[in-house]
């Protein structure tokens, strides 16, 4: 595939592109920040891309792991050091604000939630939520992949039913 040939299929992708970068970012502004992004390694890489293969599945590949690879950085900006002796990791969000009995119940009423789940179904989705990955999940529970992703699934469909009154 000619470079010319690469750049007219790689911009014919952008309302595909756009929507998925929202549904990750889910504001504007950041999807096109990532869009951007995306372009970028993707005409930077392009010698990487095999001819006769998905350009689509390849872009969104880069954009899905770039917007982790983002989400990763800045959780890690986010941690602090202390400055005492022991260099203690401290893991405070300084722009959340103090619990209040409200978010003490709905956190209590989604602890139930989950805790009401049978097992097949709630570790997975707590490995998940603790940020296992996939692979490490069906590594460790000894399933297939394909198997822990669908239960996943189940359970946030299953905790959104449960939890319907707690939705915008």
């Amino acid at each position: 595939m000619t470079a010319l040939e690469f750049n007219y299929q790689l911009t014919g992708l952008r309302d595909n592109l756009e929507r998925f970068a929202l549904s990750l970012t889910q504001n504007m502004e950041d999807a096109k920040d990532l869009m951007q992004e995306t372009y970028l390694k993707a005409l930077a890489y392009r010698n990487k891309f095999a001819d006769n293969t998905n350009l689509k599945a390849w872009t969104f590949t880069i954009m899905k792991n770039t917007f982790i690879n983002n989400y990763r950085r800045a959780v890690k900006s986010n941690t602090t050091f202390d400055n005492t002796d022991d260099l203690y990791f401290l893991n405070i969000n300084k722009e959340s604000p103090m619990e209040t009995p409200e978010s003490a119940y709905a956190t209590s009423e989604i602890e139930k939630a989950i805790n009401a789940l049978e097992d097949e179904f709630r570790i997975p989705f707590l490995m998940h939520v603790e940020g296992y990955k996939y692979k490490e999940i069906a590594e460790k529970l000894n399933l297939k992949i394909g198997t822990v992703k669908s239960r996943i699934f189940f359970t946030r469909k299953k905790l959104m039913e449960a939890l319907k009154d707690y939705s915008n």
